[in-house]
């Protein structure tokens, strides 16, 4: 039976590896400017495509500056990118796309950028992890200028919203989701519970999909980690129900 991890940034790294960088997404879809449903402002965070490349897109300059926009742009953007984006994406407002781009120094820990909610590796992990076959793996180039000389290879992985969180560990007067921008407002339980239903069988690592920041990685993936000596994250093991 698999069992499942929530993953986050062990700190006690960070003595020993003081590599940092200060980046964004190349491109991002608007968020959403007073929802004609709901009423709400609002942009996701978490929802990251880095392997989704709008160079060739002849409007890509719109999606240049994160901003807040009427529904109609919103639906008008969205369906500019969605051929090139994984099949069945939300696309939810605000969701990123392309390579992390900005200025990185200093040494970098096999794992990095979780305190952000991303996942970015040194190239010896990524081929370790592949190597491990861990599944559902994609690697993208981040475009960081680095000030040293002999700067690393870094990897931003893919990590696509999947699984769901149980409804047990929502609360129980929680609203339904806006029928038209699909947002539902929550706080993240304590005690996360993950709906086995909604859980996929073909990748180790991907994001909840109903709260984008928590990233979940299966026990395959943990033990790749671990094998491999690799450092910088922190595993959770969650209740499945």
């Amino acid at each position: 039976m698999t069992r499942y991890f929530y993953l986050r940034p062990d700190k006690a790294t960070w003595t020993t590896y003081k590599g940092e960088f200060n980046a964004s997404p190349k491109w991002f879809l608007p968020g959403l400017k007073d929802c004609p449903g709901c009423g709400v402002t609002w942009a996701t965070w978490g929802d990251h495509y880095p392997a989704v490349d709008l160079s060739e897109l002849p409007e890509r300059h719109e999606f240049e500056e994160a901003r807040p926009e009427p529904f109609h742009e919103l639906v008008r953007l969205r369906d500019l990118v969605r051929p090139l984006a994984p099949p069945n994406s939300e696309l939810a407002p605000g969701t990123s796309f392309g390579p992390l781009v900005g200025s990185a120094s200093g040494r970098f820990a096999p794992f990095s950028g979780l305190e952000s909610c991303w996942i970015v590796v040194r190239r010896d992990t990524f081929d370790s992890l592949q190597a491990a076959s861990v599944r559902g793996l994609i690697g993208c180039k981040t475009a960081l200028t680095f000030r040293q000389k002999t700067p690393p290879e870094l990897i931003e992985l893919q990590i696509e919203p999947r699984g769901l969180l149980h409804q047990d560990c929502l609360p129980p007067d929680l609203a339904p989701p806006c029928t038209t921008c699909g947002r539902q407002a929550f706080t993240l339980p304590d005690d996360p519970i993950l709906d086995e239903a909604s859980l996929p069988t073909d990748t180790d690592l991907f994001r909840v999909g109903n709260y984008g920041t928590v990233i979940i990685g299966t026990d395959r993936f943990k033990d790749a980690v671990e094998q491999g000596g690799w450092v910088g994250i922190k595993f959770r093991e969650l209740p499945v129900r």
